[in-house]
C-alpha cells in the first residue's frame, strides 16, 4: 500500500507532462485545451486513489482501471479498443494472420461454447468434431463462465502442439475426450467460383486477406476462358466483414481500369492522409457486373461496392451494407499493451463516406435517407453518404423476416439441423440433398414451445404502457389488435416456409460438404441470384439502373 501511495501522488503530473509533450510534437492545441487535459487527468487520478484507499470493499486496482479505460474508449466508436497484455497474443493472431488453431467456428449458445462449423481438412474436421459439439473443457480447464474469445484463446497455440478437448455431443450420454493437434489454418478467401447457369458466372469472396484480388481475377479469367459467351459475373460480398485495404484496391482493379481513384483516407493528422488508385490494367472492365451485399458487408466490402456504384461499373443488389468507413491504427501504450484507435475515415470516388454515425449496443442504427447527404456517381446518379452503401436493387433478406430472425437468434434452426443430422440419410452430392419433412420441423418447434415477439407487438406494448401513464383508456382497442396480430402471426410459419426450408438445406449442405457445399446450395435456392440472372437477361433494365 505504501508503494501505491508513492506512485499515485505524482501520477497526475507525469500524465500531464507526457500528454503535453505528445501534443507539442504533433500539434499546437490552445492553452485552454492544455488546461482541460491537465485538470481532468488530475481529477481522474485523485478519484482512482480515493476509491482504492477508502471504498468499503477490497478492489482490484487493475480491474478498476480497466473499467475506466473500457468506458472511455467505449464512448467513441465500436472499433476503438484497448488491448491489454493478456490479450496481445489473440490480437496478433488477428492482425498478423498467424492463426494456429483447430479450424472451426465457435459460438456461445445457451451458456456453452459450441462448434457451429468446421473447415474441410482442418484439425477439427480431422479429429471428428461436428457442429453441435459443446466444448466443456480445454486441457482440463473448464470453459464454464468463459467468453468465446477466452475459449478460442485456449485452443490457439504453436503448430504441432497437442491439446485435449472435453466435448458433449448431442445424442451422446457421456462426455467425449478428443485429442487435437494444432495446425496453421488457411481458410480460402475465394471458396468457390463457377457458373450459375449456362451464361452467368459467380465468384464468392469471404474476406479481404492476402491475394484476394489475385484470386478474384483468376476466377473471372477461368470463367471467361471456359465460357466464351459469358453474359455477366456475380461478385458475392455478402457477410464479408472486410480486411486489408490494399486488397480492396486490388479487387476493385479486377473490374476497373488502371489509375482510377478507389479510396481516400482523411483524419486529424494530415500527414497520414492517403489516396489509393488502381495500379494495373483491369481483368475485365466491360463485362456486366452485379455485386451482392447485405447488412454484414463491411469495411473493405463497402469500399469495393461503393467504388463499383460510384463509377457506374455495375449494379449493387441486396440490402444496405453495415456502414464501417473508419480506419484503425494501433499505438503502443506501455507494458506490452496497445490501443487500437480510429485515425481516419474512408472516402470513395464520389466524395461520400459510408460510415454510420449512430450506434446502439455497438450496432449501426439505420439512418433515414432524408438525413443523409447526396452525392453523384460518374453518370450523375444520386447516391447517399453515411449508414452504409444502399444497393441499386433492394431485396428483403429472409434473415430480416421477424420469424426467421427469431428462429436464428434463438438457435432453433441450428438445434433442429443438429438433431436431424444425427439420423439423416447420407448423400453423395449437394444436388442430391433435399429436405422435405416440413412437419418434422414444425413438430420440433411445438415440442420446444417456440415463441417470438414481433416489432409490432413491441410497439403495441409500448403504446399500452404510454397510454396508461397519460391517462387514456384504450385497453379494448389494444386487445383487439393483439388478437388480430396473434392470428396473423400463427400463419407466419407457413407463409415463409420456402426461405426457412432454404436455410435448413444450406446448413445441412455446410455440415456435409463444408463451405463449398453451403455456397452451392445457396446458389440453388437464392432469390438474389435469381434476380441477378434476370438483370443480365434484361440488358435494357441493367443499363437503365446505371443511367438513372
Amino acid at each position: 500500500m505504501t508503494l501505491l501511495r508513492k506512485w499515485l501522488k505524482p501520477l497526475a503530473l507525469v500524465g500531464i507532462l507526457v500528454i503535453g509533450f505528445s501534443f507539442t510534437l504533433n500539434e499546437e492545441p490552445t492553452r485552454d485545451k492544455y488546461f482541460q487535459i491537465a485538470k481532468n487527468i488530475e481529477i481522474f487520478t485523485n478519484l482512482y486513489k480515493e476509491l482504492n484507499f477508502y471504498y468499503v470493499d477490497e478492489l482490484d486496482p487493475g480491474q478498476l482501471m480497466r473499467t475506466g479505460i473500457d468506458a472511455m474508449v467505449g464512448s467513441l466508436d465500436p472499433y476503438t479498443n484497448y488491448i491489454s497484455e493478456s490479450e496481445i497474443e489473440g490480437y496478433r493472431f488477428i492482425t498478423e494472420g498467424r492463426y494456429n488453431g483447430i479450424g472451426a467456428q465457435v459460438l456461445f449458445i445457451r451458456d456453452h461454447s459450441t462448434i457451429t462449423e468446421t473447415y474441410e481438412g482442418s484439425p477439427a474436421q480431422k479429429a471428428g468434431l461436428i457442429p453441435g459439439d459443446q466444448i466443456l473443457a480445454v486441457d482440463g480447464k473448464s470453459t464454464v463462465g468463459k467468453t468465446p474469445e477466452e475459449v478460442d484463446l485456449f485452443m490457439k497455440g504453436a503448430p504441432g502442439t497437442e491439446f485435449m478437448l472435453t466435448i458433449q455431443r448431442p445424442g451422446e450420454k457421456d462426455a467425449l475426450q478428443i485429442g487435437i493437434t494444432r495446425e496453421e489454418v488457411k481458410v480460402p478467401n475465394v471458396p468457390f467460383f463457377g457458373m450459375v447457369n449456362e451464361d452467368v458466372g459467380y465468384v464468392a469472396l469471404t474476406t479481404f486477406t492476402r491475394n484476394a484480388g489475385r484470386n478474384i481475377a483468376a476466377g473471372v479469367k477461368a470463367l471467361k476462358l471456359e465460357n466464351p459467351n459469358l453474359k455477366g459475373v456475380i461478385l458475392d460480398l455478402r457477410n464479408n466483414g472486410g480486411g486489408l485495404l490494399s486488397e480492396a484496391v486490388n479487387v476493385s482493379n479486377v473490374f476497373i481500369p488502371k489509375d482510377e481513384l478507389v479510396v481516400t483516407t482523411k483524419g486529424k493528422v494530415k500527414d497520414w492522409d492517403r489516396s489509393f488508385k488502381t495500379l494495373n490494367p483491369a481483368t475485365d472492365d466491360e463485362i456486366p457486373l452485379v455485386v451482392l451485399i447485405n447488412k454484414n458487408s463491411a469495411s473493405a466490402s463497402e469500399i469495393v461496392a461503393g467504388v463499383i456504384q460510384d463509377l457506374d461499373r455495375g449494379v449493387l443488389l441486396g440490402q444496405r451494407s453495415y456502414g464501417k468507413g473508419l480506419v484503425q491504427n494501433t499505438r503502443d501504450i506501455g507494458f506490452n499493451s496497445k490501443v487500437k484507435l480510429t485515425t481516419a475515415k474512408y472516402y470513395i470516388p464520389s466524395g461520400r463516406c459510408i460510415q454510420s454515425v449512430e450506434y446502439d449496443n455497438g450496432e449501426p442504427v439505420n439512418i433515414p435517407d432524408t438525413e443523409r447527404a447526396v452525392f453523384k456517381t460518374r453518370n450523375g446518379r444520386p447516391v447517399l453518404d453515411g449508414g452504409g452503401v444502399k444497393p441499386d436493387v433492394e431485396i428483403q433478406a429472409a434473415e430480416d423476416l421477424s420469424i426467421v430472425k427469431a428462429l436464428q437468434d434463438q438457435y432453433y434452426l441450428f438445434d433442429f439441423v443438429t438433431q436431424y443430422s444425427l439420423e439423416a440419410p447420407s448423400v453423395d452430392t449437394v444436388a442430391d440433398l433435399e429436405f422435405e419433412d416440413w412437419s418434422r420441423f414444425t413438430n420440433f418447434l411445438s415440442e420446444r414451445s417456440f415463441a417470438y415477439e414481433t416489432d409490432s407487438e413491441k410497439a403495441l406494448q409500448a403504446l399500452q404502457e404510454k397510454s396508461k401513464t397519460e391517462g387514456f383508456t384504450i385497453t379494448g382497442e389494444i386487445e383487439q389488435i393483439q388478437k388480430s396480430l396473434a392470428t396473423q402471426k400463427n400463419a407466419e410459419l407457413e407463409k415463409h416456409k420456402e426461405p426457412i426450408l432454404n436455410l435448413i438445406e444450406k446448413d445441412l449442405a455446410s455440415r456435409n460438404f463444408f463451405q463449398d457445399g453451403k455456397i452451392k446450395m445457396g446458389l440453388r435456392n437464392d432469390p438474389e441470384i435469381k434476380e441477378a440472372i434476370a438483370l443480365f437477361n434484361d440488358p435494357e433494365r441493367y443499363q437503365g439502373l446505371l443511367d438513372d
